[in-house]
Parts: structure tokens; sequence; C-alpha cells
């Protein structure tokens, strides 16, 4: 193998770990809960050595964050893929909160995980959080004030407004999961769309 050839293949090899590592860290939550999950668990799950995890993360906190970033962007790319920007907004509003549900969902131990305990790992946690909410709030804005055909509004959906949205959303989410129904976040695709719904009619 030439020089070249080894440089190229380090940075993908160094790719997969990170990826194993990311899904070892979401399936040992999922079994045991952050608090018990231990770096011996996440290395034994993602097939690789405890010296490849240091390698990539400097602890178990910064593998979290890691995951909760990966896990939201997922959220956020499967909601914008499941909008038809040429169907009517309401139903827009629905397909959006239908498919974004549905992601979270699946998993409803990681949930509790991506959604209280990255709260738990102070300042870094929150400014994890934060960027999470606004690429969901960016998201928002975008489609709501660029719909193809779509009648000219008096004033856009304000960021202000957005972030408002997105958290009510949030804090639906934390109840459904603090009432142990994050299994059953359908049921909150009417209420996050009349709310919605109620931001996007109040700026016309």
């Amino acid at each position: 193998m030439s020089e070249a050839t080894t440089s190229d293949a380090a940075p993908a090899i160094g790719a997969e770990h990170r990826a194993r590592l990311l899904e070892g860290m979401a399936r040992a939550v999922a079994a045991k809960g952050y608090a018990d999950t231990t770096i011996a668990d996440i290395v034994r799950e993602a097939s690789v050595s405890r010296r490849t995890f240091y390698e990539n993360f400097a602890d178990k906190a910064e593998c979290l964050i890691a995951l909760y970033e990966a896990a939201s962007g997922n959220a956020i790319a499967v909601l914008r893929a499941a909008i038809n920007p040429h169907s009517e907004w309401e139903a827009q509003v629905a397909q959006a909160m239908a498919a974004y549900f549905g992601v979270l969902a699946r998993n409803p131990v990681l949930l509790r995980t991506l959604f209280i305990d990255i709260l738990g790992l102070g300042a870094p946690g929150l400014a994890a959080r934060r960027r999470a909410n606004q690429q969901l709030a960016d998201l928002m804005l975008d489609v709501v004030n660029n719909r193809p055909g779509a009648r000219l509004r008096k004033t856009p959906l304000q960021p202000t407004m957005a972030m408002a949205v997105v958290g009510g959303i949030n804090e639906m989410v934390l109840q459904s999961i603090e009432q142990e129904r994050a299994g059953q976040l359908q049921e909150l695709v009417e209420p996050a769309s009349a709310l919605l719904r109620a931001a996007i009619s109040a700026e016309f």
C-alpha cells in the first residue's frame, strides 16, 4: 500500500470508529440508561478498544453530546425530507410533526437520555441543546417563510416566534417522557401542529 493510500484511509477509519462509538453509546444507553453506562459498556458495544474511545472523546459526557448532536441532526433531516413544499401549508405542518415525533419515539430510553440527561452535563450539554433548538427553528423559518407559491405575508415568521414554538414542542416531549409516554409521541402531532399553525397565522 502506498503512503498516499495509507494517508487517505486514515480519516475514513477514524470516521468509522467514531460512528461505531456513537452507535455503541446509543445501544448501551438504551439498555442501561446514561447514569449506569460505563466506557467499558460503550467500547464493548462498539467493538473497539478503550484507546480508540479516548482518541475520539475525552470522556463519556463528550460522547453523549456527540450522540445528541448526531441524533438531532438525523431527526431534522427526517423532518425536512417529510415536507412536501407543494402541498397546503396545513398539510405540511402535520407531515413534519408526524415525521419528527416518529423518529423521536423509536427508542424511548435513548430519547430520555437525549432530552433529560443531556441537561445534566452543565454548560456543554446546554450549549448542544441550544444548537439543536436553533437548527430546528431555522428549518421552521425556512419552510414557513419560503413556501413556493404562498401568498405574500405581511411579515415573515419571526425568529423569536419560531424559537417559542420549538420550546413549546420540547416541553410537550419532556412531559411525555416524565409521564412514561415516550413511545406514544404521535399523540403530540395535533397539539404541536396547532401550536405551529397558530404561530404562522399570527404572522399573516
